[in-house]
């Protein structure tokens, strides 16, 4: 009877081990989307997001849960709960935005008889942009009056200028000043060629009474964004400083009576995003730091001290991915890993310790197993530490041998962090039988500046020896299979695909590239945002005399190692992708066709350098571990 009863219990204790299945993509898109909205007295205001795959439609609930944690409680609307940031304080206005036409650009606008003509007529750049050709028309910020919602004032009448700015800025691009006589916001005042090759954006305050608009950035060149007040009426915003540089350090900067003060200058990294404190003498702020995004503090403290005091609150094997609000002593805040999707989690401030606060995927998470995830720090050809993220599949068994990924991140210059992609998705990966190795190589942020930006103007350099180097110490280990090694990325990644298809010396035995660049030339010629490349190859590929130029188009172009591919290659391409246009996919896709290389394109007319529909999202995911399965299994 002992016996049976140890046996019965052991049983017991393997049921939650056993009863776990594999992430499947299907799983990945039931999964809640959480987004956090805001705080009302004691409670976090978020919303849920649920993708129906039958209809490829999205639906969104709202929730109130208290900060110290319970029961969340569904919102009809959220309109009693959190103030509406488009009225003044006064009550008296309220902005929006309207599409406005302000160039011609059509048939029809030049030649008013011929209505059913459909041409576009252009005499400058910036045609296109992200994922939409330029018809004329612009986003303008609009005031209304509250007490007759007719007819509003068009803040930026006649100009070609957008705000919210495109192609990803939002409502937090305008906001009122906290006395409600000025309109505070973002535009890049610059249209046409010199819109295409330039990141100049600036802030501008709208007074209400005199009618006048005053740049408040008019000295720098860079980007200027992510305006916000303090409690005590003090405006911050982000900035970069170099015109051109989409991936500059960008730094919070605080305006004052005696002149701008920037906050983190001094200190070597880079801010993704910040939040005023309650009360207006500290800024928290998420930056990349090894591997993951956290949570800082800095002080403000006017012109009275010379160095702000810069505190890292968290700390772990995890992203804090944005800032919800305050309460007393605490923030509430959203949380990512490589094994979950996106939750609210409150931070004590004086600790630092962080409590879970919603639990919206834990049912779905407790029928999934996880993968472990490990740092190893990696020697590269130059003699740095890189950190390498290594994801196993669940239950790894290091006696066996199992098909290893390379993965090549985007950007250039984004952080490989403890991201939940919804595409990208190492967790998914991991769940089909695959090790991941996704290397923290040059040119990321969360290792400083200087690492940061090593990859400019080195595109096919150090940072493709990182990769080799990473994978080549990876193959060292029993349990990763080199007769089954595979290479995947998208952007920047599908461009080191392309690059390494060419130079990895019979390494791998498959690669995917989604939207890289193949041919450096052809891509200067059709890319929408000049400015990153004219900053990370020097400029146009027809100034032969300057050799850092010449080894971008030459040495760093993919298309110029494409006789010595010999794997099997699958290309990703969206129809609607302007910054990285279909020509890239199509030439590789060709040429390896006509060397009669195993090759398959994935093709998506209708999505641009991502992929958002949940249904193509199935689709690219069933394709993705199709292709593994054929080149890799």
């Amino acid at each position: 009877m002992r016996l049976f009863y140890l046996s019965f219990i052991a049983l017991l204790l393997t049921l939650p081990i056993t009863a776990q299945e594999p992430l499947t993509p299907e799983k990945l898109w039931e999964l809640g989307r959480v987004s956090g909205m805001g705080i009302h007295e004691d409670q976090v205001i978020y919303g849920v997001s649920h993708y129906d795959l039958t209809e490829n439609t999205s639906s969104r609930k709202y929730y109130a849960i208290p900060v110290e944690g319970g029961t969340p409680k569904e919102l009809a609307s959220t309109e009693d709960y959190l103030p509406d940031a488009a009225i003044s304080p006064d009550g008296k206005y309220r902005l929006g935005t309207e599409s406005v036409k302000v160039m011609k650009v059509s048939g029809e606008d030049f030649y008013p008889e011929l209505k059913k003509s459909d041409v576009y007529i252009y005499d400058a750049l910036n045609y296109r942009h992200w994922d939409t050709w330029e018809d004329g028309a612009y986003d303008h910020l609009f005031l209304y009056t509250t007490s007759n919602e007719g007819e509003g004032k068009d803040l930026m009448e006649g100009q070609p200028y957008d705000c919210p700015t495109k192609p990803f800025g939002g409502s937090e691009d305008y906001l009122w000043s906290p006395d409600g006589k000025q309109v505070i916001y973002v535009t890049k005042q610059k249209h046409g060629t010199e819109y295409a090759v330039s990141t100049n954006t600036d802030i501008f305050a709208y007074d209400i009474e005199s009618g006048t608009t005053t740049n408040l950035t008019p000295d720098n060149k860079g980007y200027d964004t992510a305006p916000q007040f303090s409690s005590r009426g003090e405006l911050a915003w982000l900035q970069m400083k170099r015109d051109g540089y989409e991936s500059d350090k960008n730094d919070i900067i605080v305006k004052t009576r005696g002149g701008n003060i920037n906050l983190t200058g001094h200190w070597d990294g880079t801010v993704n995003s910040f939040h005023w404190a309650a009360n207006g003498e500290n800024i928290y702020f998420i930056a990349p730091v090894k591997g993951t995004t956290q949570l800082f503090v800095v002080d403000n403290p006017g012109l009275a001290r010379k160095i702000p005091v810069i505190e890292q609150l968290t700390d772990g094997d995890f992203n804090v991915s944005g800032i919800v609000g305050e309460y007393k002593d605490q923030l509430v805040v959203s949380r990512t890993s490589f094994n979950s999707a996106s939750e609210l989690y409150t931070v004590d401030l004086k600790k630092g310790d962080m409590k879970q606060l919603t639990h919206v995927n834990d049912a779905m998470y407790d029928q999934i197993g996880k993968s472990k995830t490990e740092k190893r720090l990696v020697k590269t050809t130059d003699g740095k530490d890189m950190l390498v993220w290594v994801i196993y599949p669940p239950d790894f068994d290091p006696s066996k041998k199992y098909p290893t990924l390379l993965y090549c991140q985007g950007g250039p210059q984004s952080a490989l962090s403890q991201f939940y992609s919804f595409r990208w998705n190492f967790q998914l990966m991991a769940a089909q039988g695959y090790i991941i190795v996704a290397p923290n190589r040059r040119g990321m942020p969360g290792y400083g500046v200087e690492w940061n930006e090593q990859i400019s103007k080195d595109h096919g350099g150090q940072a493709i020896q990182d990769y080799l180097s990473a994978i080549d110490a990876l193959a060292e280990e029993p349990f990763v299979d080199n007769d089954r090694l595979g290479c995947i990325g998208a952007s920047y990644g599908g461009y080191s695909v392309f690059m390494l298809a060419g130079i990895h010396e019979n390494r791998f035995k498959s690669f995917i590239a989604h939207d890289g660049i193949f041919n450096t030339r052809s891509m200067y010629g059709t890319t929408e945002e000049l400015f990153f490349l004219n900053w990370d190859y020097g400029g146009p590929y027809w100034k032969k005399d300057d050799p850092v130029i010449q080894k971008a188009y030459n040495e760093f172009n993919p298309v110029n190692y494409v006789a010595y591919w010999n794997t099997p290659i699958l290309v990703i391409q969206g129809g609607k992708d302007f910054r990285v246009p279909i020509g890239q996919g199509l030439e590789a896709f060709q040429a390896a066709q006509l060397q009669g290389i195993k090759s398959k394109l994935l093709y998506f007319p209708d999505e641009n350098h991502w992929i958002l529909s949940a249904q193509n999202g199935i689709v690219w995911q069933k394709e993705f571990f199709k292709w593994l399965d054929e080149t890799l299994k």
